[in-house]
């Protein structure tokens, strides 16, 4: 159960005592849940050892590992912020856990914001392990890049965040569920994540690059592998941020 958002003597706690409390309570849930481990972890992981050892990145970087991991770093935005999160919202509005903190002093608000920061907090483990997994596999990212890159990484997890959301709340949670995973399997592999844009049919370029994945995918490898700020990608995220964020807020379902 989450903490108690009302304190011993009755009054209702601070507002962001309420929302620390909240975001805390959903990341350990992630972090306990083992289908969520494996997609927030085990899963980029296998994606980082796997794109070392295969030649789909050959020239993108001096070396393969730098070329891979800021793919994997996005990839893990998307785990947690779309899947992750759209998922457990679908399950918590079926079994009515979305209305019932709805009323409580915590307030709508009050569950996106602790929303959001437990996808921050679950963001964060994954970039030690991921990223310290990649450093041993002699990952040099470019130092020039490195605030770019936790600026895109937010943005990125506001984006995803935003559309899982969207899902969660007009589809049914089977529905989300289906959705969700075959997006992860469709983005990963053929939406510019992990892969650059530029390396895939010249017909299928355009299309790849007005997606949310590919704009953070592609961020990620100028920001660490050359220190450059990619204005077009940057742009294409924040529109999918907006528009997102506003579909979201106008057509969520509580219940």
């Amino acid at each position: 159960m989450a903490e108690p958002l009302v304190q011993a003597s009755g009054n209702a706690a601070p507002q962001l005592t309420r929302i620390l409390r909240q975001g805390r309570y959903e990341a350990e849930a992630m972090l306990r849940n083992g289908e969520q481990l494996v997609l927030a972890v085990v899963l980029p992981l296998l994606a980082l050892f796997g794109l070392v050892f295969v030649d789909v990145l050959d020239g993108v970087a001096p070396q393969r590992i730098d070329a891979a991991a800021p793919g994997v770093l996005a990839l893990c935005v998307m785990s947690t912020a779309f899947t992750g999160q759209g998922i457990a919202t679908g399950f918590d509005r079926r079994y009515g856990v979305l209305r019932f903190l709805s009323t409580t002093p915590l307030g709508r608000a009050g569950l996106v914001f602790g929303k959001a920061l437990a996808v921050l907090a679950v963001l964060l483990v994954q970039l030690v392990v991921i990223g310290g997994a990649a450093l041993l596999m002699g990952w040099r990212p470019a130092p020039a890049g490195l605030a770019l890159a936790a600026a895109l990484l937010v943005l990125g997890a506001a984006a995803f965040t935003s559309l899982g959301l969207l899902i969660a709340g007009t589809v049914r949670p089977e529905a989300t569920l289906a959705i969700t995973n075959l997006a992860w399997v469709l983005l990963a592999a053929g939406g510019g994540l992990l892969i650059p844009a530029t390396s895939m049919p010249a017909a299928m370029q355009p299309v790849v690059q007005a997606l949310p994945s590919s704009a953070l995918g592609d961020a990620m490898r100028a920001a660490l592998i050359d220190g450059r700020f990619l204005g077009g990608a940057f742009l294409v995220l924040v529109v999918w941020t907006v528009l997102a964020g506003i579909a979201a807020t106008r057509w969520f379902k509580w219940n």
